[in-house]
């Protein structure tokens, strides 16, 4: 059986209501439901909450709450494999073995379903634990600087100052959309970050991290941008 698990818990302090919060035009958790239906990969699209409204609204864009997230993992310090743990742990003892995952991520507006198709089948093509989405960074990492205490600045590379930025090795991060991994790999909690893990690399302009105000300013500008164009 294929799961896919979008976590979507009620608090949010930096954006209230984030998981629901309209954007361009419906709650932003709608985006992560409709991409994981258009793959037609799922068995079972789940949303993981423990918050009514939330639920009500899931199941209005066509997912299913089967359950209500405990307590004890719903609070700002609970990790993504802990949600996860519980999905795969509640539909297995309710009968329902569990072969492969996706987590989906709640606030991910740019999420496609040609990218989610393809973390599938890169993972099950290898023998890897987890396909997830990854993008380059737009500017060397290793040119990064930090501010000092006196308010200067200080390169924390300083031997790559006079290192062109085209000999510069390419560095990328995860780009907070989708985790594909086999239910094994997320109920032993094997290292996502390893090379145990397959990236998926979406171009810059389809990934927008959402944790402040200006984060959704942003994405909601890129969105309306893309799609003006469409």
């Amino acid at each position: 059986m294929k799961l896919c698990v979008i976590p979507a818990r009620g608090g949010s302090k930096r954006i209230p209501r984030k998981n629901i919060k309209e954007f361009c035009g419906q709650p932003i958790i709608a985006y992560s439901i409709q991409a994981a239906r258009k793959t037609g990969l799922f068995d079972h699209i789940v949303v993981s909450t423990d918050d009514d409204e939330i639920a009500e609204i899931a199941r209005s864009y066509g997912a299913e709450t089967p359950f209500r997230r405990p307590a004890e993992i719903s609070d700002d310090h609970t990790g993504t494999n802990a949600v996860v743990k519980h999905a795969i742990l509640w539909f297995q003892e309710n009968g329902t073995p569990v072969d492969l995952v996706c987590c989906i991520y709640a606030t991910a507006p740019f999420v496609q379903e040609d990218y989610l198709q393809l973390g599938h089948d890169k993972l099950i093509q290898s023998d890897k634990s987890f396909a997830f989405s990854v993008t380059s960074f737009p500017f060397p990492i290793q040119r990064a600087l930090k501010i000092t205490q006196n308010g200067g600045l200080s390169a924390f590379y300083p031997e790559f100052r006079s290192t062109r930025s085209q000999d510069l090795e390419d560095a990328y991060h995860d780009a907070g959309q989708f985790y594909w991994g086999s239910a094994k790999a997320f109920l032993q909690e094997h290292e996502l970050f390893s090379n145990q893990s397959l990236p998926i690399l979406l171009p810059r302009h389809l990934v927008q991290d959402i944790d402040t105000p200006e984060d959704w300013i942003r994405a909601e500008y890129m969105y309306k941008a893309i799609h003006s164009s469409i």
